[in-house]
Formats: structure tokens, sequence, C-alpha cells
């Protein structure tokens, strides 16, 4: 678009080339800074010692493990990994009853920005599945994409990326992952 409108000879109106040359200005300054704060978001993901053990987990790059680092409440608020991931919304409602567990759609009851990054860093993990060891056939996910609904799988996924994420940050290790079954 910014290509056409700069050409001359683009076949565009002079008073419609005017009004859009403002517009692709604007969007090559707005390209700018973008770039600048992802620069920004880099350079703080290497030096935060935490992002930087976040993002050795599949699916989570400098942006997502800079945001979980920065909002996550201290890790003495939650018990186990389960109780981390229903504060991100990321938890199935329950409906049991009788000794008989039911399981409905998730909550959505928590922290939407930081379980939006995760559902699109689950979402990167699956459109990648090529590359990435953790859904090559026979795993969790491969099984999981075979016979449950996409977008099911992505929210699942974040909910298992979100209760590695509590183990990292409390335990202080690195993201290993698990061995393939024999």
């Amino acid at each position: 678009l910014v290509a056409l409108v700069a050409d001359e000879e683009s076949g565009l109106p002079a008073t419609a080339r005017a009004s859009l040359t403002v517009l692709t200005e604007t969007l090559v300054q707005l390209d700018g800074q973008i770039e600048t704060l992802d620069a920004e978001i880099d350079r703080r993901a290497k030096t935060d010692e935490v992002a930087r053990r976040l993002m050795t987990i599949p699916g989570i790059g400098p942006l997502i493990a800079t945001a979980i680092a920065t909002l996550a409440p201290p890790l003495e608020a939650f018990r186990k990994g389960r109780d981390f991931a229903a504060w991100l919304g990321l938890t199935p409602r329950q409906h049991s009853t009788g000794g008989k567990q039911r399981l409905g759609a998730t909550t959505k009851m928590g922290e939407r920005s930081l379980r939006r990054l995760l559902i699109i860093g689950a979402n990167s993990v699956i459109i990648k599945r090529h590359s990435h060891a953790s859904a090559r056939a026979g795993t969790w996910l491969a099984r999981m994409l075979e016979r449950k609904p996409p977008m099911l799988v992505r929210v699942a996924l974040a909910n298992k990326m979100a209760r590695i994420v509590w183990a990292l940050m409390k335990s202080g290790e690195v993201y290993r992952a698990p061995a393939m079954a024999a």
C-alpha cells in the first residue's frame, strides 16, 4: 500500500493520494515505534532471569515471558499449578454432583491479558507442530488434536503451559521436554 501510494504512475487520483500519503506516513511511523518496543521487550526478556527460564517453554516468547514475569502475583498466592491456571481463567467450570465429576467450559474469570497471551502461544505451538517435539505423533497434544475441537485443544494446552510456568517459577529450573514413551 505504501509503495502504491508513493508511485505517481499508480493511477490513484491526486486528491486520494494526498489523504493516503498522510495515512501511510502514520503507518510507517507506527511500524517504527512497534520495532522500538519489540526491541525493548527483547532486551528486558534477556536481562530478566525469570523471563529467560520461561522462554524455554515451547510457545512462550519474549512478550509472553515478560508479561508473566511482570503481571503474575507472587507465587506464594498459589498452592499448586492448577490454582495459577484457575487465576488465569484457564480451568474448566465444575458441575459435579453425586460423586460424578462433570467439567464444563473454561471459567474465563481471571487475568484476561495473560490468558489471551498463553492461548496465542499455544496456538503457535499447534500451528508449528511439525517442528515442536511436544506435538509429534503419539504425544498428548497429537492425540488431543485427533479427537477434540481445535479451540478446546488450544485452551487445554494454554492451561498446561500455565501449570508449567508456575512449576518453573516455583522451582527456579528451566523447561525440560518430557521423555517420549517407547
